[in-house]
């Protein structure tokens, strides 16, 4: 059911003309603004457990144990009282093997299901309107992960 609600939503983005259609510029800062501020949950998949524990060069178990707590059938990472990710000190200390959830910020569905939407987004995050060109169909491709990565 979720599946087909997924490709029900991803099909309306394809189908009709949208503010993003001529693409739209983005290069992270690593400014911190999405990493830090109210808490949030930051999900991690059984793949980036192994990967940010291997980056980090510690035991799976105590990765887990140390940064993470249960969430959805999988982890979420850990913040510190302030609401700040505890892997951002002054950047992201992993930011080369950061989950996918940071990875397509700031191209999150309920970022881009309207323009007034994005445009909020666009004064909380410095890194919009620089960098790489994104195209409608990278766009898409990264609201399709964002949407199967986060609502599974």
């Amino acid at each position: 059911m979720r599946q087909l609600i997924k490709r029900e939503i991803m099909e309306q983005f394809q189908n009709r003309p949208y503010f993003f259609d001529t693409g739209i510029r983005f290069e992270c800062r690593q400014c911190g603004t999405c990493c830090t501020g109210e808490p949030g949950s930051v999900l991690v998949s059984a793949e980036e457990v192994s990967a940010i524990s291997a980056f980090l060069k510690i035991e799976v178990w105590a990765f887990i144990e140390r940064y993470l707590y249960p969430f959805r059938g999988s982890f979420s990472i850990r913040e510190h009282p302030d609401g700040r990710c505890l892997f951002y000190e002054n950047g992201c200390t992993i930011y080369p093997v950061r989950p996918t959830q940071c990875k397509t910020y700031p191209f999150w569905f309920n970022n881009m299901r309207s323009k007034d939407r994005w445009i909020k987004t666009t004064r909380e995050c410095p890194g919009i309107g620089q960098g790489r060109l994104f195209i409608k169909e990278d766009l898409l491709d990264l609201l399709e992960t964002e949407l199967s990565e986060t609502n599974e």
